[in-house]
């Protein structure tokens, strides 16, 4: 099998609310979309992240890969994984690359499990857990809306529940206050400052709210740039730290892992740019007593299918992984994923990512790109909340 053709589709999916948090305001996800023809005439697809400030910066990372792609064996994704980093050079561009490659390992999976009839999980070892649980994604609002949202997740089975901080405090207490309430005491609050705090404050926030609310775990407080920093919260606080935006490369993860600055590991495919890094440096901070949580950019349903072959896998899969399919208005799948109903998804059955385009949506979701332009992250509107300077 060899591959001859690739193709890329920018794609628009809009969300069913705004996305606020302290570093953004998005309407929607903007991804780019791979796809992979082999002489044999299977198809491969998958699904680079392009939920940054220019996608089409990401198509271009991944057209680039064509001299490296097209021509070769998808059986031998690491050969053309090192062609690309290396003799492209785009290791030394490395977060561009990893959110470009990850879309063209995706689609080599894809087609390496069709041609042998075999899920990725399989092929990455098997699974290890009969189904992976997802979290409910708060939508910042009054008390009144945060109680409301909650009672659907619990109609839904959901254990839990995600909410945006580091806006503004007063207001994120009357939300958790409410949060709390209504899930009562066995359900999971996590909170995500996208690194809006500072050291001091984390450690005073997260001790107080952690005796009112009780905290499952806290994603981000600061910035990730000195691990020493998020190793002195975690050690001076009652609730787990979960780090996250410190992971855009294998060796920042390999740095926070043996820094144990955090317990939890919040990340995914397109941070490593690819499914083997992935499963590679989950098992490493099993080794270290860490957890991992499945991160979402906002993604479709193939980014989230990819990236479910491997949490499938992982020995240390924490409950409520991240994902936003419940809150898309739609997909480019021919069939919704289960998590776009309720917090499970069990193991996927069918060949390769187990998941299928719908062309009519994809064409329909690129027509949307070419209209409006990309989800740009910000907004200049001062009502959102979020200053940009």
């Amino acid at each position: 099998m060899k591959v001859i053709r690739l193709e890329t589709f920018i794609v628009n999916v809009r969300y069913l609310h705004d996305e606020v948090s302290s570093r953004i305001v998005r309407s929607g996800v903007t991804e780019v979309i791979v796809k992979l023809t082999a002489d044999n005439g299977l198809v491969g697809w998958g699904e680079s992240c392009g939920n940054i400030a220019n996608a089409r910066s990401i198509e271009e990372a991944v057209q680039y890969a064509a001299a490296f792609v097209v021509g070769s064996d998808p059986w031998q994704r690491e050969a053309a994984a090192f062609n690309y980093y290396k003799r492209g050079t785009w290791d030394r561009r490395i977060h561009s690359a990893n959110f470009a490659f990850a879309g063209i390992d995706q689609a080599l999976w894809d087609l390496c499990g069709k041609e042998c009839g075999q899920p990725i999980y399989r092929m990455l070892g098997g699974a290890l857990r009969e189904d992976v649980d997802y979290f409910y994604y708060l939508w910042r609002g009054a008390a009144d809306d945060l109680v409301r949202q909650c009672r659907d997740g619990m109609s839904r089975g959901y254990s839990a529940y995600y909410l945006k901080t580091g806006i503004d405090k007063k207001a994120e207490e009357e939300m958790l206050e409410a949060i709390r309430a209504t899930i009562g005491p066995q359900g999971k609050i996590r909170i995500d400052c996208n690194e809006a705090w500072t050291v001091n404050q984390s450690i005073r926030i997260l001790r107080e709210w952690d005796a009112k609310y009780r905290i499952d775990f806290c994603e981000a407080p600061v910035a990730h740039d000195l691990p020493e920093s998020l190793r002195e919260i975690r050690e001076r606080v009652p609730c787990a730290i979960a780090a996250n935006e410190g992971l855009g490369r294998e060796v920042d993860v390999l740095r926070l892992i043996k820094s144990r600055c955090a317990d939890v590991l919040c990340f995914g495919p397109y941070w490593v740019g690819s499914l083997r890094r992935f499963h590679t440096l989950g098992h490493l901070a099993h080794l270290e007593g860490q957890q991992v949580c499945k991160h979402t950019h906002g993604e479709l349903g193939l980014a989230a299918a990819a990236a479910h072959h491997v949490m499938l896998c992982l020995p240390n899969a924490v409950d409520g992984n991240q994902q936003t399919a419940a809150h898309m208005v739609g997909d480019i799948l021919a069939e919704p994923i289960p998590i776009v109903s309720g917090p499970k998804w069990g193991r996927i059955e069918k060949p390769g990512l187990g998941v299928e385009v719908d062309e009519d949506r994809l064409a329909q979701a690129r027509e949307a790109y070419l209209r409006n332009g990309q989800f740009i992250p910000y907004r200049r509107h001062r009502e959102d909340g979020v200053k940009l300077f």
